[in-house]
């Protein structure tokens, strides 16, 4: 499985009758990258494309289907790619091979338990307190945008968010927000404690959300963080 962080996406470009030995390059490629243990690749055929020789291959002009573009894409770590990238050069003969810097986020084989979360490394001393005013009505892409900050925030692995819904407030436009059945526009806080050196990633990932609000930075003295480690799974043991 693919560990979080950063990674290469390799693209190759062939035709589908293209041949390494006797059998296609394509299916020798994945036969390779299987054996070399890849994470995972994936063959798929375009149903219109067009090459160095700029000629049109398409399900009408290729009765036969055997000369349609195949790409096949896989993702790996940087060091995996500059092992297999030598073998990759000499198999492919006649085509197009790419290769892109990437991001793993999430990788989780379905049937397997998810490892368990990373612990926060302990922090005490000096630290920022993050505080972002918004109103609960601001949206982003449809959703609130107070949970997808929380979304993002969590993704970037920040040691803990909370939100504190306010009951009544008002800002910079001076007009009065206050709770009620029909209120959808309650003013929002979200609160963040983290180490100096964290935040201008933070600060950048939560400005390219903010539209209309308002970011409070403080200076503040963490006296503890206490990060409870998951219990192991207790085990039946049989008497003996």
């Amino acid at each position: 499985m693919l560990p979080k962080g950063p990674a290469k996406r390799v693209t190759i470009y062939l035709n589908e009758d293209t041949r390494h030995h006797l059998e296609p390059l394509w299916s020798a490629i994945v036969a390779f990258l299987r054996h070399k243990m890849v994470a995972g690749a994936s063959v798929t055929r375009p149903s219109l494309g067009f090459g160095s020789h700029h000629r049109f291959h398409t399900l009408d002009t290729e009765a036969t289907m055997a000369h349609l573009p195949v790409r096949i894409e896989f993702v790996e770590t940087p060091e995996r790619v500059d092992q297999l990238l030598p073998t990759l050069y000499d198999m492919v003969s006649d085509g197009l091979i790419e290769v892109q810097d990437t991001v793993v986020l999430k990788s989780i084989q379905k049937g397997k338990h998810p490892e368990p979360a990373r612990p926060h490394a302990a922090m005490s001393g000096k630290a920022k307190l993050v505080r972002i005013f918004l109103g609960e009505g601001d949206k982003l892409d449809g959703e609130p945008l107070f949970e997808a900050m929380v979304k993002r925030l969590r993704m970037m692995d920040v040691a803990g968010a909370t939100v504190y819904r306010g009951i009544l407030g008002y800002g910079a436009k001076g007009e009065t927000h206050k709770g009620g059945w029909f209120s959808r526009d309650l003013p929002i806080m979200i609160s963040i404690v983290e180490e100096e050196a964290r935040l201008p990633a933070l600060l950048d990932a939560v400005e390219a959300m903010l539209q209309d609000g308002l970011i409070v930075i403080s200076d503040v003295e963490v006296l503890r963080l206490i990060h409870k480690s998951p219990e192991p799974e207790s085990r039946s043991t049989k008497p003996s």
